[in-house]
């Protein structure tokens, strides 16, 4: 699968930097009419045509999207306190097919030893996004 067909995986929502109670998987996928974000129950968060996201990666690896003046931080690996993802959140994740191959999922050692990877795995949803058309935030 590629962009034009479309991509699904499963990433953490971080809706408080402090609380990681607060840092909820959700699955993200990508199709070309649309970006959606559903949660633990596969409820819609984010429902939204890709080239009215703004995205900016952060040099931690947070993926931030601004969709209608509101932020959505995405991680790549939630917190020890957070919940697992759900199994209806691994079901649709099945059904979908994850897709593409990561366009940049090569990270340094230091994201693979310290953080599993999860820096590079946003790194690659950051590309795929701006391939679909997404606005770049360049702020850091």
């Amino acid at each position: 699968m590629s962009i034009e067909t479309g991509h699904s995986g499963i990433v953490h929502w971080r809706r408080s930097i402090w609380n990681g109670a607060r840092c909820e998987p959700v699955l993200v996928t990508l199709r070309p009419n649309g970006l959606q974000v559903r949660d633990r129950s596969l409820g819609t968060v984010l429902l939204a045509d890709p080239r009215a996201v703004t995205c900016r990666l952060t040099r931690l690896g947070t993926l931030v999207l601004t969709v209608d003046g509101r932020r959505y931080a995405l991680v790549g690996r939630g917190a020890s306190l957070s919940p697992a993802p759900s199994a209806e959140q691994q079901r649709a994740l099945e059904d979908a097919g994850r897709g593409s191959p990561d366009p940049a999922a090569s990270g340094g050692a230091v994201d693979h030893l310290l953080n599993g990877g999860a820096a590079a795995l946003m790194r690659a949803w950051y590309a795929r996004l701006t391939a679909a058309g997404a606005q770049l935030n360049q702020r850091a």
